[in-house]
């Protein structure tokens, strides 16, 4: 109903004087929404639920109890090992990806409080080139995990990403193991690890420690995967079923434990660490 006001005041107005940027069509339901409703429910949208990007700096704070964050390595840059250039050098193109987004790579690390409970997290943001994983990435999750190890605190891993980085070739590829062999040690203490994967979660990072949680969340229609429907149909030789690689599909079949709207992530992470502590 306030939608549907907002809408016909607006209609109303001389448009040269309705500011810019108040209004934003969904790509879900392809209806013009307020703003300001998107924002207020967590970049959703009101109208269908359409679950909107998000920085990574403000899935921290929609995340953790106020005040809590700390972060770590946040000055962790990468290097150019092999000198690769393709239409531009791959030292460009982390000058250019850090200026537009404001971060050194695409993942932030840290611990914090959810809901009480302390957690080591770590946190992909696509808008970094396309979330793909390189060598500051793996280190600094792997920094992350270990660090919740020694301290006995679960692990909260959100994932969005393209997967491995091409521009740094094997050594990116390696972070999958790296991680994957950090959590492994983490499990071995018998401390939890709860995976959160975002629209999208492909390729080398859902092949390693995104698919590895104690318990794997997703939040709505995301597409999850490891390679696209195109590529998988020429090698198989075979129709794939509609929607194969969203949270839906992936919950039906077992590969998912819950899907999560992002206004209830914080709660539903909570709950499960307090049952997760009391059985330990």
């Amino acid at each position: 109903m306030v939608l549907d006001r907002l809408r016909r005041n607006a209609a109303g107005r001389d448009p040269k004087k309705i500011p810019d940027g108040l209004w934003v069509k969904c790509p879900g339901c392809a209806k013009t929404v307020f703003k300001r409703l998107v924002e207020e429910r967590l970049d959703t949208c009101p109208e269908c639920n359409h679950h909107f990007p998000i920085a990574s700096a403000r899935r921290v704070e929609v995340l953790l109890d106020p005040g809590s964050w700390q972060e770590f390595d946040a000055g962790i840059t990468s290097g150019d090992p092999l000198g690769f250039v393709d239409t531009k050098a791959y030292t460009d193109r982390i000058v250019q990806a850090q200026a537009k987004t404001g971060l050194k790579d695409a993942v932030i690390c840290g611990t914090g409080l959810l809901a009480g409970h302390p957690v080591g997290l770590g946190v992909m943001d696509f808008s970094f080139n396309g979330g793909s994983m390189g060598s500051v990435v793996g280190e600094k999750l792997t920094r992350m995990i270990e660090r919740s190890t020694a301290a006995g605190c679960p692990v909260i891993i959100v994932s969005t990403s393209g997967g491995a980085r091409m521009q740094e070739g094997a050594l990116s590829l390696m972070q999958m193991a790296k991680t994957s062999a950090a959590l492994a040690r983490h499990a071995e203490a018998k401390l939890a690890y709860v995976s959160v994967l975002t629209n999208p979660t492909m390729a080398g990072v859902m092949a390693s420690y995104a698919s590895l949680g104690d318990i794997i969340i997703a939040e709505p229609k995301a597409l999850i995967g490891f390679t696209g429907p195109r590529v998988i149909k020429e090698t198989i030789k075979q129709e794939l079923p509609e929607g194969f690689q969203t949270s839906e599909f992936l919950l039906k079949h077992g590969q998912l434990d819950l899907i999560v709207a992002r206004q209830d992530l914080r709660g539903e992470i909570g709950r499960l660490l307090g049952y997760l502590q009391r059985s330990a």
